[in-house]
């Protein structure tokens, strides 16, 4: 090495620390934490358009699917899939009573979303979405994608309870 080389390197800047991975750029093979438990993310169903994020998340054979949307703030809701059947998209009711809950729909939504890993869906393209919330802040999401139709139930998070603990 030469004497200016290593003049040069005694003042050089050192490498700014990289910034950490938010819960949004989250990917398969990563982990993250929410509410306590521990998850691997195994899919992910990106939204651009909304600057959302579906991730399916694994705990042994538990799965479970987090919810991430950047607007003022971001919000994170965790469901459970549920059985159910809808048989037309164009059908979808503004009200479902489930379980002795009656659920209202807050938002519906079309968008174009990108797949990765272990999804539901097995391919990207247009996807329907129709969001409910009941009185008692429960929450209900449907899906419409290629023919088939997927149902979660949830709950919101708040963002403490959600952490990256591993990013790739």
């Amino acid at each position: 090495m030469s004497v200016f080389k290593r003049i040069g390197n005694l003042f050089a800047k050192p490498e700014p620390p990289k910034p950490e991975k938010s819960m949004l750029a989250l990917m398969p093979g990563d982990i993250c934490e929410v509410s306590l438990v521990t998850y691997e993310v195994i899919g992910r169903v990106h939204n651009r358009g909304r600057n959302a994020v579906l991730l399916t998340l694994r705990d042994g054979n538990t799965i479970a699917y987090l919810h991430i949307e950047e607007r003022e703030t971001v919000e994170y809701e965790l469901y459970a899939p549920i059985d159910g059947r809808l048989d037309n998209p164009a059908e979808v009711p503004t009200e479902i009573d489930l379980d002795d809950r009656v659920y209202y729909m807050e938002e519906e939504y079309i968008g174009h979303v990108l797949i990765q890993g272990k999804t539901p869906f097995t391919q990207g393209g247009e996807q329907h979405v129709w969001q409910y919330q009941s009185d008692d802040y429960h929450l209900l999401r449907i899906e419409w994608q290629n023919g088939r139709f997927m149902l979660y139930e949830g709950e919101k998070v708040i963002p403490g309870d959600v952490k990256v603990i591993r990013a790739n």
